[in-house]
């Protein structure tokens, strides 16, 4: 009897905005651009639904576990503002737990917003790539490499946005799959990419989900503090370093600039994000 192939869940969120043109605004997300959130193991998908439940359950919440609604307490979590301190502390020090205590691995690239258009803008103007060409293709290339290398293949669940960007998704994954990355291979030989037909077998499926997934809620709470830290300190995103909750935690040192989050555009101009643009979006 044949043993099923293991696999790593990729559950992907975004944060910020993926139009390299729109004009940076108050909010904080406006800074960067990110595609990013958990990898679990199939084996582990089930504790990590119970862990998310019994979080749940404990706090009365029927509703998806949303960021920015929990850090403002506002909207379905409107509530927290009005618990007494002592208990609106337990809370957070639940929510802490139910990450760094959950078999997952954070996962994410984010850019820098002003750092791609200081980058590309003057180079590529309006043929310079959709911010979630570059995400996508460098988060799913590096989490398919993990995958991989831990002799499992590789599945990606993504949450519906609009209709435009999941159709956008669909092609960038298309692509990988037929033609693998898109960037030039002279400036991304040094991130030893995979090539198209190891990507064409490591990459099992796209699916797209909605936010009642408890899955990528998970996404969603992970993906913020990888974006947040790299600004500043976060202290969500130290637990989660410390609980060895995201991925570069788990990588040899020498492993982290070809499999770990990649933090893009944030370093001196001229330095190629994962390898060069060679088309539009």
């Amino acid at each position: 009897m044949n043993r099923r192939q293991p696999i790593y869940n990729l559950y992907v969120d975004d944060s910020g905005t993926r139009n390299p043109s729109s004009k940076s605004r108050s909010n904080e997300q406006d800074r960067w651009f990110a595609l990013g959130g958990v990898l679990v193991s199939d084996d582990h998908v089930e504790q990590v639904k119970k862990n998310h439940s019994d979080f749940c359950s404990r706090w009365s919440i029927h509703y998806p576990l949303h960021s920015v609604e929990i850090r403002h307490k506002k909207d379905n979590f409107s509530w927290l503002a009005n618990m007494p301190q002592v208990e609106e502390r337990r809370f957070y020090r639940d929510l802490a737990s139910l990450m760094t205590k959950s078999p997952i691995l954070g996962h994410a690239c984010v850019i820098d917003r002003a750092g791609y258009q200081a980058r590309y803008d003057a180079k590529y103007g309006s043929e310079r790539w959709r911010l979630c060409k570059t995400a996508f293709s460098v988060l799913v290339e590096r989490a398919a490499k993990f995958a991989d290398a831990r002799g499992c293949r590789l599945r990606i669940f993504v949450e519906y946005s609009d209709r435009t960007s999941d159709r956008r998704i669909k092609e960038y994954y298309k692509d990988m799959k037929a033609n693998g990355l898109p960037f030039s291979s002279d400036t991304s030989s040094r991130y030893n990419p995979l090539s198209k037909e190891q990507l064409s077998f490591i990459l099992l499926d796209l699916q797209f989900k909605d936010k009642k997934h408890p899955l990528l809620q998970m996404a969603d709470l992970a993906l913020y503090p990888m974006c947040k830290d790299k600004y500043g300190f976060y202290q969500p995103m130290r637990d989660l370093v410390k609980h060895k909750r995201v991925i570069d935690a788990v990588l040899a040192p020498a492993e982290q600039d070809t499999l770990g989050i990649k933090y893009s555009c944030f370093d001196p101009a001229g330095q190629p994000p994962c390898g060069d643009l060679t088309g539009s979006a």
